[in-house]
C-alpha cells in the first residue's frame, strides 16, 4: 500500500472517531510529534490519548485533506481542520476551558510508514491561527 494511502486512512479514521481503526494502522512503537505544542506521544495508547484529547476539545473536528503525496516510505498530507471548541483544550501548561468558538486552520503532517503501518508522524499545525480564533492570544 502506498504511504499516502495509509496516512489518509489514519486521518479518515480520526475524522470518524474510529480509534480501533487508528490503532490498527499504527505500529506498536508509533511516535507522534506535535511541533506546535512540543508534545510527543510514544506507543499506540499515548497516540490514541492525544486523538481523544483533540476530539474532547473539538467534538466536531474534521480534517479536510486537500493534498497528499508519497515519496518511498514517507507521506505528506496537507489538511484544513474545522471544528468548534466545546471542551477543554489540552495545552503544555494545563487545559484551556472551552470557548464555544469555531476554528479553521491549516496543517501539514509528515508520516513514516513501515510495513504498511504508521511508524512516526509529525504534526506541523498552525496552532497560532487556531489560538487566535479561540481568542486565547490577540489577533
Amino acid at each position: 500500500m502506498e504511504a499516502a494511502s495509509v496516512a489518509v486512512e489514519l486521518m479518515e479514521a480520526f475524522n470518524k472517531g474510529d480509534f480501533d481503526r487508528m490503532a490498527a494502522l499504527c505500529s506498536p512503537d508509533v511516535t507522534y510529534i506535535e511541533k506546535g505544542t512540543n508534545r510527543t506521544a510514544k506507543g499506540v495508547d499515548q497516540v490514541l490519548q492525544v486523538a481523544h484529547d483533540w476530539k474532547a476539545a473539538f467534538p466536531d473536528i474534521h480534517g479536510n485533506i486537500w493534498a497528499s503525496n508519497s515519496c518511498g516510505n514517507n507521506a505528506v498530507l496537507e489538511i484544513t481542520w474545522t471544528g468548534t471548541n466545546d471542551g477543554p483544550l489540552q495545552m503544555p501548561n494545563g487545559a484551556l476551558p472551552a470557548t464555544g468558538k469555531s476554528v479553521e486552520f491549516d496543517d501539514a503532517q509528515i508520516f513514516e510508514i513501515e510495513n504498511g503501518l504508521v511508524k512516526e508522524f509529525r504534526n506541523y499545525g498552525d496552532f497560532i491561527t487556531m489560538l487566535t480564533q479561540l481568542g486565547v492570544i490577540p489577533g
